[in-house]
């Protein structure tokens, strides 16, 4: 029951992260804040009673000859729209603040920059694959293995596509932040906001990481546990074997110890007991008087 249960919660563990990080790489909210946008020339009366616009004294607001005197000054001459930006796309409410204008992430990047960009995005694809990688070994072993040696196999895979997914998100999530602030500083005039912070995907993309790392270290220290528990059984048969060697009585039944390493190189579902009778010495040796336990037990 305790392994089940340690099994159970990497394999959740790990399911969170796929989950968190796939729906973190496909959304736009990575970072998110206010960019100020100049105010258009007024065109209604509904947005000039707003404030939405500058007022003009011009009658042809339309003509491009035509002088236009504003009494609008600093801050009043600008608009302040919220915007977001992901991986892929970079999107902000219109002048009008009806809907959105969504722009390509990759094209307001620096050329200089847009390598490491395309780095981080190969790095989130990987992240995710080995993470299903992983996911599917813990599911495969959770459900389907029948001996003990093949689910030591299934959990060490695990942990090593786990761990390395892990440090791919890592390095992905901090490469995809450097970019985001050289964007910040050198793109372009039309697009830099004003102010800015991180948004819920950019959260939900480090509790990924989280997560793996936490399934990650469950994995290993079942496999960890599981082999120590193994070399320890190793030692207890090996000094109850000289400590009633002498007892031994010569009856023809094939030694202990072959018993042991036949049944464990057969992978048979379980590992001898070893609580020999001491009352009867000649049942020593005795393959009748070995109980197998079950894997679930075991463990």
């Amino acid at each position: 029951m305790e392994r089940r249960r340690r099994a159970g919660i990497a394999l959740t563990l790990s399911a969170l992260s796929l989950l968190f990080s796939v729906t973190a790489f496909c959304s736009s909210h990575w970072c998110q804040g206010v960019r100020r946008v100049p105010k258009p020339l007024c065109t209604g009366a509904a947005r000039e009673k707003a404030g939405l616009c500058i007022r003009s004294n011009g009658s042809d607001t339309n003509g491009s000859a035509a002088v236009h005197y504003s009494w609008e000054t600093g801050d009043d001459k600008f608009l302040e729209r919220r915007f977001h930006a992901g991986i892929w796309v970079s999107c902000e409410e219109t002048v009008s603040g009806e809907g959105e204008k969504c722009r390509s992430f990759i094209t307001l990047t620096p050329p200089a920059d847009r390598g490491v960009l395309w780095l981080s995005i190969v790095a989130e694809v990987l992240y995710i694959t080995l993470l299903l990688t992983g996911v599917s070994l813990m599911s495969v072993e959770v459900c389907y293995y029948t001996s003990v040696i093949d689910g030591l196999k299934l959990n060490a895979f695990a942990a090593i596509f786990t761990v390395l997914s892990g440090l791919l998100g890592m390095v992905a999530h901090m490469m995809y932040t450097t970019v985001f602030q050289m964007t910040v500083n050198l793109g372009p005039e039309d697009w830099r906001p004003q102010n800015w912070d991180y948004g819920w995907s950019y959260c939900l993309a480090w509790g990924s990481f989280t997560c793996c790392m936490a399934a990650s270290v469950t994995t290993i220290n079942r496999y960890t546990k599981t082999i120590l528990e193994f070399k320890q059984r190793r030692r207890n048969l090996e000094r109850s074997l000289q400590n009633k060697q002498k007892t031994q009585e010569a009856d023809g039944s094939p030694p202990v110890w072959d018993i042991c390493v036949n049944s464990l190189q057969g992978n048979r579902e379980g590992f001898v007991d070893l609580a020999i009778p001491a009352q009867n010495p000649s049942n020593y040796g005795n393959l009748n008087h070995f109980h197998y336990t079950q894997c679930d037990e075991y463990c």
